[in-house]
């Protein structure tokens, strides 16, 4: 039987991670207008969305669309997969999406009290709480998209995304801790655009329709 290639809203709803990736540069790159003396390339992406930055408002209104649609976009794609691709790659999105959950509201009730790190409850949480859990997943999960990926040639483009993704991370991580803290903002960027622009691709794969590898549904037709 033919698979209709008509597109439904849920394939179009996927193009949000697109507009959410769009909403997320537009802040990190004119966010800083409303901050005197920021230096982007010494200063992390966060210090723009500090409780007390100047920059805070603009940000706001700037990144409006940013987190409500990478979450319609991420929560779709959970939708669209479920029985289908395989285990591990499901696994793995769905990983992705928790990551997105805890980013989310986790930054969200806990902004930095000031740029850097002003030791306050709300910023320890921010640092070493919501960031250390938002990193373990999406390592976990970019790793799992990767290994399901590339044991099913269909997905070795989805593997190789994953990859880029996952090596911006840990380039960005690695970055950050190398070089003078006067570009220090620099390698921070890799890590931050590594899952935002990740989660737009996922989107993109939900709007175009990921290929058929309905497990069961392949079994099916084998045994007929």
């Amino acid at each position: 039987m033919a698979v209709s290639n008509k597109k439904t809203l849920i394939h179009y709803l996927g193009l949000l991670g697109v507009v959410g990736l769009l909403s997320y540069t537009a802040a990190v790159v004119f966010a800083p207008l409303a901050y005197p003396n920021y230096n982007w390339m010494a200063q992390a992406v966060s210090d723009l969305s500090a409780s007390n930055a100047p920059s805070r408002v603009l940000w706001n209104q700037l990144s409006s669309l940013y987190v409500v649609c990478q979450m319609v976009s991420i929560m779709m794609v959970c939708v669209y997969v479920q029985d289908k691709l395989t285990r591990t790659l499901r696994l793995g999105i769905n990983l992705f999406a928790a990551m997105n959950w805890i980013s989310a509201v986790g930054y969200a009730m806990f902004p930095l009290s000031d740029s850097g790190n002003a030791g306050a409850f709300q910023d320890v949480m921010h640092i070493y709480v919501v960031t250390v859990l938002v990193v373990l997943l999406s390592i976990l999960s970019l790793v799992l998209i990767m290994v399901g990926g590339y044991k099913d040639r269909r997905y070795k483009m989805l593997a190789n995304w994953a990859t880029v993704a996952l090596l911006m991370m840990f380039g960005g991580a690695i970055g950050t801790g190398l070089v003078p803290t006067a570009y220090f903002g620099i390698p921070e960027r890799f890590s931050v655009f590594a899952a935002v622009g990740f989660n737009a691709v996922l989107g993109v794969y939900l709007f175009k329709g990921f290929p058929e590898t309905n497990v069961e549904q392949n079994l099916s037709h084998v045994e007929m």
